[in-house]
């Protein structure tokens, strides 16, 4: 099967360096005013302090499944999911493949008292500055995107921006890209060149990444993404050593993510 992420890469390359053209960091960083002065909220702490720890995902289509909700506006989803329990969001900024942008993330600030996560394929550090601007607590790194020398340089310039980080792997072999500036450890289920989905794979490197974090002197706090679609299968993460559940497609399929995360969060055990 093609890889898909290949595609989505050689897009973000385009996509980004048409941003720099059209607004340079300087003029950027001038436009971020009071926002870069804004303190922000730790999405770790958060996650680590909640029986739940579900981060809600603000997600209109995917590759994988296409349009989930192209209807779906921030100001109906966003304060929805803070009043149901979500202990952070997730808000896709991927236009082309994923039907979201910057001004979306721009806007969920406006309205969200909790931890933001940008959701990109973040490939340069423009656009680590970008998220700061636009209001993200957090930025997500995917492995399959970067080199461990590039995971860390943008890892570093986040911590000083005020930014948490998340990284994401797949297979064990990406655990060479942890290092002391990441907060949050991430296994995506989903394949992200196939995107076949298999959340086993969550239960299949808990081990490996807690004894490998050990190992490091490191201690990120452990992420399941994709395909979580039950409450059973959030306990059964959490007995594996997971505190952060990452959760877009079955609240965004519904007519109402809000009321169906507040459902999920009231099923789950005490």
């Amino acid at each position: 099967m093609k890889d898909i992420l290949q595609d989505i890469i050689a897009n973000k390359r385009i996509e980004v360096d048409r941003q720099k053209q059209a607004v340079q960091l300087r003029t950027l960083l001038a436009l971020g005013g009071e926002r870069l002065e804004r303190t922000t909220y730790s999405m770790r702490a958060s996650l680590a302090a909640s029986s739940s720890g579900i981060i809600a995902e603000f997600k209109r289509k995917s590759p994988s499944k296409g349009w989930l909700h192209p209807d779906a506006a921030i100001p109906n989803i966003i304060p929805a999911y803070q009043q149901a329990g979500a202990s952070a969001c997730s808000v896709l900024t991927d236009p082309q493949f994923f039907g979201g942008s910057l001004g979306d993330l721009c806007q969920a600030r406006k309205l969200a008292e909790i931890p933001l996560l940008r959701k990109d394929f973040i490939i340069d550090e423009y656009q680590v500055y970008q998220a700061r601007v636009m209001g993200a607590d957090a930025i997500l790194l995917i492995a399959a995107c970067l080199t461990p020398d590039q995971c860390l340089s943008l890892a570093e310039l986040a911590h000083t921006l005020q930014l948490e980080t998340l990284l994401e792997i797949h297979s064990e072999s990406e655990l060479g890209h942890l290092n002391p500036h990441i907060d949050m450890l991430g296994v995506n289920n989903r394949n992200l060149g196939t995107f076949h989905t298999d959340v086993e794979n969550s239960f299949r490197l808990a081990e490996i990444m807690q004894e490998v974090s050990k190992e490091k002197d490191l201690a990120p706090l452990l992420v399941s993404e994709s395909g979580i679609s039950d409450t059973a299968t959030v306990s059964r993460l959490r007995q594996a050593g997971f505190r952060g559940f990452l959760i877009g497609e079955t609240f965004m399929k519904t007519e109402e993510p809000g009321d169906t995360l507040s459902a999920f969060i009231g099923d789950l055990p005490c």
